[in-house]
């Protein structure tokens, strides 16, 4: 190595880290409280350094400093009306509120994700492809409540056959072009099914070959690659492989992640790619993969063919699940130093699960439900059963163990299927609702079914017996949520069934709104 070279590569040195301390400090500067987070957002770091944006999506918050424009769109259930989501203030957060207000007695699903970066590329709901028709469903609009930087917002709740794409898009990568993208999930919402994706896909709907995707997966799928432990994993959907690593199958460097909030990058650019990642709430990014190309046919160099997917595979496989608050696309490949920078910028962001309240039937509170039948079940409060998905009651007490307590846990959400109502979410496993399926209630997520959202919500009365709170099935509104031999159903007062009997029916069906045990 000549002289030259020496001083050439120490000044280069000097300068990424010149680079990484400037886009950090102004992130933390500009991030550290709710007040200041207008001043920057992610894609005015990826500006700096000079790998701008091509499309920036966030249901959540502006991700420029001076973005004032709509986030994304819902349509109502009761007459097809749609109403734009802005932000609070210029580069804030999500305008909740006007969202609440727009579908009070309803339901709304989102229907378009507005691109950010001014080129138009907005996701919408996606068409059939090679794997599956369409088009595909979209999401239920108060599925996936947070709290961003002290805000009310909420996430793209992503159940099996919900997809969104865009296959006419304006400037990402095509070919073996370089870029960037980082998206944010819920590290614990995921399946094995193909395929929860974000990023660069095929424009034809179909599987085109190795190399024409370059998209971020989430999920546990094994099929093609995996990493370390049992999952789920950040991966590469690269097309015909889920890559881990240079080649598909194990990486032990790839860790199974289960951040409530997860950050999770890709870069590519001719023979080369990384992987990242990192908790969305705190602390920095690690690197999973870096390196070439993968050695099998096709896939160097890339045939990116520029279309943009959420939720699904590049050929419409929509049969996974996952929830999404906010990501981007870059044009040209970032350095660590950028994407360690909007990293630090997203965990200034000030994401939570949006538990704002205690002991209410305010959404985003927590409760306990006890129930009110005496002398057999006053000690006792509902819950699920870790032993399977069932949900019963049992004696809770302040001597019960923490995970008893947890389990006993709820979360009060706006009603899945009618805002005015409630739906329960489990406080210790997150995205799992209280619903019932053949009148029996359980704790699932939502499978993809048409009728889960009205399963899963309950509309609150006067208590049956004169005392407490009874809740009636939004969808069977002659039956309450009701204990039965220490198991919950929906019950009528009367009927050919166990559970509908007369006996001790109003009692059953009243319940308690208690401070949560957990």
């Amino acid at each position: 190595m000549t002289y030259r070279q020496v001083i050439r590569r120490a000044r280069k040195a000097v300068l990424g880290a010149a680079l990484t301390a400037a886009l950090t400090a102004g992130v933390l500067t500009g991030s550290a409280t709710t007040s200041q987070a207008a001043t920057q957002g992610p894609c005015d770091i990826y500006a700096a350094g000079n790998t701008p944006c091509v499309a920036a999506h966030s249901s959540t918050r502006a991700l420029y400093g001076s973005y004032s424009g709509a986030l994304y769109q819902v349509r109502r259930g009761t007459d097809g009306a749609t109403r734009d989501i802005g932000v609070l203030s210029a580069g804030g957060y999500a305008d909740a509120a006007a969202q609440d207000s727009f579908c009070a007695g309803t339901t709304c699903v989102i229907t378009v994700v507005y691109d950010q970066s001014g080129k138009g590329n907005h996701l919408t709901q996606a068409p059939g492809g090679g794997a599956a028709g369409g088009p595909d469903n979209l999401a239920n609009a108060f599925q996936a409540p947070v709290t961003v930087g002290g805000h009310k917002a909420y996430g793209v709740y992503v159940a099996p056959g919900t997809g969104y794409r865009n296959n006419h898009t304006n400037g990402i990568a095509t070919g073996d072009q370089p870029e960037g993208m980082y998206a944010i999930f819920d590290g614990t919402h995921f399946n094995s099914g193909c395929c929860f994706d974000y990023g660069n896909a095929e424009t034809s709907n179909n599987d085109d070959g190795n190399g024409t995707m370059e998209a971020l997966y989430f999920g546990n799928s094994k099929a093609w690659g995996w990493g370390s432990g049992n999952g789920p994993w950040v991966m590469a959907d690269l097309e015909n492989g889920l890559f881990s690593g240079v080649n598909r199958g194990f990486n032990a460097n790839d860790p199974s992640v289960s951040n409530r909030f997860l950050t999770a990058m890709l870069k590519g650019g001719p023979n080369q790619w990384a992987l990242r990642g990192g908790d969305a709430q705190a602390g920095s990014l690690s690197t999973f993969y870096n390196g070439i190309r993968p050695t099998a046919g096709g896939y160097n160099p890339m045939k990116k063919q520029g279309a943009i997917i959420l939720g699904i595979g590049g050929d419409n496989s929509k049969w996974a699940q996952g929830t999404f608050y906010e990501g981007v696309m870059t044009s040209g490949y970032p350095s660590d130093a950028t994407e360690n920078a909007v990293q630090a910028n997203i965990t200034a962001a000030g994401y939570t699960s949006g538990s704002t309240g205690i002991g209410t039937l305010t959404p985003g509170s927590r409760i306990s439900l006890q129930a009110t039948t005496a002398p057999c079940c006053t000690s006792h409060y509902l819950r699920h059963d870790d032993a399977d998905s069932k949900v019963v009651i049992s004696a809770t007490n302040s001597a019960s163990s923490g995970l008893d307590k947890a389990d006993a846990t709820w979360i009060v959400r706006a009603g899945l299927a009618n805002s005015s109502c409630v739906s329960f979410e489990s406080a210790n496993s997150p995205g799992r609702f209280l619903r019932h399926f053949d009148y029996q209630l359980y704790l699932n997520t939502d499978n993809g079914g048409g009728d889960f959202a009205q399963d899963a919500t309950f509309c609150p009365t006067q208590g049956n017996s004169g005392t407490g709170t009874s809740f009636r099935s939004v969808n069977f509104p002659s039956k309450f949520l009701r204990h039965y031999n220490y198991t919950a159903y929906v019950a009528a007062n009367g009927g050919s069934n166990s559970w509908d009997s007369t006996t001790s029916w109003a009692a059953d069906t009243s319940w308690t709104v208690a401070r949560p045990w957990g």
